[in-house]
């Protein structure tokens, strides 16, 4: 009876550790929580070497469109802070704002990116206002990208 326990106890930790394994394999060009610096420390310190984002524009404006149609848009920023910027989430607020891509690199100080979206007007009427939320290794870590506009609806 004690060796049929053994077995089942070396059995059940070797599932687990074979597990933990699994979970611990990642591809070497995805971003994990530890490429990302925390910018501001407990006691409120906050570090001088940080990443920034300088967007073109946080608020693009698509103006009147008909219900249905597609409106692909590309947020374009800059890197201007002093270390690599290194992108964790990007989010939309509803299901209608469809994230097309965004850099899953870091970005070097200097350096160039976009975040392309598309808003899909589908099943939507007028004013509109969607968000993108973008967490990354900056100070404050969520920038908030916005699209705007009017949908009309077929009488």
């Amino acid at each position: 009876m004690k060796n049929k326990r053994r077995i089942i106890v070396v059995l059940l930790m070797s599932c687990f550790f074979s597990a933990c394994e699994l979970t611990d394999q990642r591809k070497e060009e995805d971003i994990n929580s530890d490429m990302i610096n925390v910018p501001i420390s407990a006691s409120g310190e906050m570090d001088d070497n940080l990443p920034e984002f300088k967007f073109e524009n946080l608020t693009f404006e698509f103006g009147t469109i008909s219900q249905g149609e597609k409106v692909p848009h590309s947020f374009r920023f800059r890197n201007t802070g002093e270390a690599d910027l290194i992108i964790a989430k990007v989010e939309g607020s509803c299901g209608c704002t469809v994230l097309k891509g965004w850099p899953k690199n870091p970005i070097r100080p200097g350096g160039k990116g976009k975040i392309d979206v598309i808003f899909d007007s589908n099943g939507k009427r007028g004013v509109q206002n969607k968000t993108i939320s973008i967490v990354a290794n900056t100070y404050p870590s969520t920038t908030v990208l916005t699209l705007k506009g009017e949908v009309k609806a077929p009488k």
